[in-house]
Formats: structure tokens, C-alpha cells, sequence
């Protein structure tokens, strides 16, 4: 199942995640949601898999057949789970940890009973906190998609059309990120947070509000996904932000670059060397033991100070934060945003995104990927960061 390529990985996963177990002292995590799936294991697999405070990882497998390592038990149902780890010698949990925040009330109740009815915790907070510091091969895979999402980005000039839609240039754009080796799906953190593929907000599109907690919403398409590109005819004076993710290996990057159909009021040039200068304050700023809410303050301060606070991170409805983790899903921790209790720490990957919304004209702004090191952070989307013309 486990390719010995990966071993050593998963130990420093698994260790980290079981120091964090006995830290809350609980006896074990039972993990069942794809994301936490394949970051234990390496792979989405149809099953479970038993974390216990000490030892080692057991695997319950339903599909698809042929895995096989240490650990590895097929079962038909998680009723099968507890006699199999009796008979590895793992003692039933006491105390466990579930992930509740995902895992619906039937199978809830279900858990609790096929485990004797211990106490029951909530798992999901400890994994959250755990997939926050990444490893150096978890970074790496994040660095490998922002390279490939920036040489998608790099062909959107090249893709525009005179009387294209947002929609037609969004359609492009996901099929370059494919050629490049997209995954397609764009995993996102949070219930009821849902998108296709990412974002091209054109014009005042920019400024429809939307249902979810995101920087910027967009209209869409459809009543059933209120968000995102809504068949906007690109005009002469729009501007074009695109925010299409990033899924080239499993892991998420997030980056957000603003084009425009000819020229552009001063104003919103403006504004985008406000957003640019952010980042080069934030940048200066974020090592570890930055408190994430400082960022998020900083940034509002600047934007107020350049008279643009009613534009900033949205205009007829804005957003609460100007930035938020990065991994196997967008919208992990940390969150940059003025209530935030989350503190940089080495290992951190977040996304930095201020933007400003200027009616009339459309959305201006960046945002970035970067990993926190010991001496500060890396920017691991790079491409042009000016508003680029198209045409």
C-alpha cells in the first residue's frame, strides 16, 4: 500500500500527529475522510484508518483491492475493526477522537458503538492543527504545483480573444492548467464551500456578493454554485482577475493575477500598488511567532491610510481575513484575520491575498503562496505581478 519511498514520511506524520494525541490524552484518532486518508496513507482508499496515541498505524480497507503493507487489513464494514486490533495487540480506545466536524451523525453513532462507547472528542480541530506545519516533502509537492501554475498562468495573454466572455477565457484557462497536468479537483476546507476549478471575475462581477467566505464572489453561472464567472463580456476598461487553483500534485496552491482589457482608471492602478506593497510589508513582517492577526491589521491599516478601506477585500460585501492556509485543501489554518489566534510557525504554507474591488471597474489586487521558514517566508507562486493587458 506504502511505497518504501514514503515510509519515512509518514513516521514524521504520524509521530507529530501522535504527539499531539497524547498532548489532549486521548488513546487513539479514527480517520475516514478522504483528505485525512491520503495524508496518513499517501492515497484515497475506501476504508479507515486507526491512529492509536503509541504505535503504529492499522489501515481497514474496503477498496480497491490489492493494497497490501504493514498494517493493512481488508473488511467488508468497520464493524470488523475492533477484533483485528485486539489481534495486533492495540487495546480498545477509553478516550477517541473522530472527525466530527465531517463525519455525519449516523456514522457517528455508529463509531461510538463498534468502539464500546468511549468518550468521544472531536479529531478534527488536532489534524487541522497537525497538517498546518507541513514537512519538507509536503512543501516541496506545494512548490512543484505553484511551478506548473505559474506556467499556466504565463499563457492567459495569449488566450484572449476581442468579444470573449469571462467564461470563454475561464474555459481556457482550466483546459491549459489540464494540458499542464492539472488534477482538477480544487479541495476546499469548510462546509458548504463550494467552486469549479477557481475564478475569473471580470467588470463589476467582481463585486456580486457571494454565499461563501471567499476574498472575491462573482455571480456564476447558476443559482446552484452562486460564484465566479458569469458569462461577462470583456469590455474595454475592465479588469480581468483571475484566481483558477492550483492542483498539480495533490496539494493546492492558490494565486490570483489581475489583467486588463485596455486601459484601466488610475485609480485601480492604484490600488494594486497598495495590494503589492502589502505584500512586501507582509513579507518583511512573517517569520515565526507572527501572529497571523497582525498581518490582517497591518494590511487594513494600509488600506485606510490610502483611502481605500471601503474597496478593501471586497466593496458591496467584504471579506473578514486577507489570508489562509494552504495544503491538500485551501482554507487550513493559519487564517489571517483580525480575530485570529493562529501564529505563524516554521512549516506554515498560506496564501496572502489583498485585493480591492473599485466599482465600475472590476477587481484589482494578488495573491501568492508562501512557506514559512526560520528566517521568514517563500514565495512559491511566481510569475508577473502588474496588471497585465490583454490584447
Amino acid at each position: 500500500m506504502l511505497s518504501d519511498e514514503f515510509l519515512p514520511e509518514l513516521r514524521v506524520r504520524r509521530q507529530a500527529l501522535q504527539r499531539l494525541l497524547q498532548r489532549e490524552g486521548v488513546d487513539g484518532l479514527w480517520v475516514s475522510s478522504n483528505v485525512n486518508l491520503y495524508y496518513l496513507s499517501g492515497r484515497v482508499f475506501s476504508g479507515h484508518i486507526y491512529l492509536p496515541a503509541e504505535g503504529e498505524l492499522l489501515f481497514f480497507v474496503r477498496r480497491p483491492v490489492g493494497l497490501g503493507g504493514d498494517g493493512v487489513h481488508y473488511v467488508r464494514k468497520p464493524e470488523e475493526a475492533p477484533a483485528l486490533m485486539t489481534a495486533a495487540g492495540v487495546a480498545m480506545p477509553r478516550v477517541l477522537m473522530l472527525e466530527s466536524d465531517s463525519v455525519p451523525y449516523s456514522e457517528y453513532m455508529r463509531y461510538e458503538k463498534l468502539f464500546g462507547r468511549p468518550e468521544i472528542r472531536n479529531g478534527s480541530a488536532v489534524l487541522r492543527e497537525a497538517r498546518a506545519v507541513k514537512t519538507p516533502r509536503e512543501i516541496a509537492m506545494i512548490r512543484r504545483s505553484g511551478e506548473r501554475h505559474a506556467e499556466v498562468y504565463r499563457t492567459i495573454p495569449s488566450l484572449y480573444r476581442p468579444g470573449m466572455t469571462d467564461l470563454g477565457l475561464s474555459i481556457e484557462i482550466e483546459r491549459q492548467s489540464r494540458l499542464h497536468g492539472s488534477l482538477g479537483i480544487f479541495r476546499i476546507a469548510g462546509q458548504s464551500m463550494e467552486i469549479f476549478a477557481g475564478s475569473v471575475l471580470a467588470g463589476d462581477n467582481a463585486d456580486a456578493p457571494s454565499p461563501y467566505d471567499f476574498a472575491m464572489g462573482g455571480g456564476g453561472l447558476d443559482r446552484s454554485i452562486p460564484v465566479g464567472a458569469d458569462g461577462t463580456v470583456l469590455c474595454e476598461g475592465m479588469s480581468v482577475m483571475v484566481d483558477v487553483g492550483g492542483n498539480f500534485t495533490g496539494y493546492m496552491t492558490d494565486m490570483t493575477r489581475v489583467f486588463s482589457v485596455g486601459r484601466l482608471p488610475d485609480e485601480a492602478y492604484r490600488a494594486h500598488r497598495v495590494a503589492l506593497d502589502m505584500q512586501h510589508e507582509m513579507a518583511a513582517m512573517a517569520r515565526p511567532g507572527t501572529p497571523a492577526a497582525d498581518i490582517y491589521n497591518l494590511c487594513r491599516e494600509m488600506a485606510v491610510a490610502a483611502g481605500l478601506g471601503e474597496y478593501f477585500m471586497g466593496h458591496r460585501q467584504q471579506a473578514g481575513f486577507v489570508g489562509h492556509g494552504v495544503g491538500i485543501e485551501i482554507n487550513e489554518a493559519p487564517v489571517l484575520a483580525p480575530r485570529s489566534r493562529d501564529v505563524l510557525a516554521e512549516g506554515m504554507v498560506f496564501a496572502f491575498e489583498p485585493k480591492f474591488v473599485i466599482p465600475g471597474t472590476g477587481a484589482v489586487g494578488i495573491e501568492n503562496t508562501f512557506a514559512v521558514t526560520d528566517g521568514g517566508v517563500e514565495k512559491l507562486t511566481i510569475c508577473e505581478e502588474e496588471i497585465v493587458s490583454l490584447g
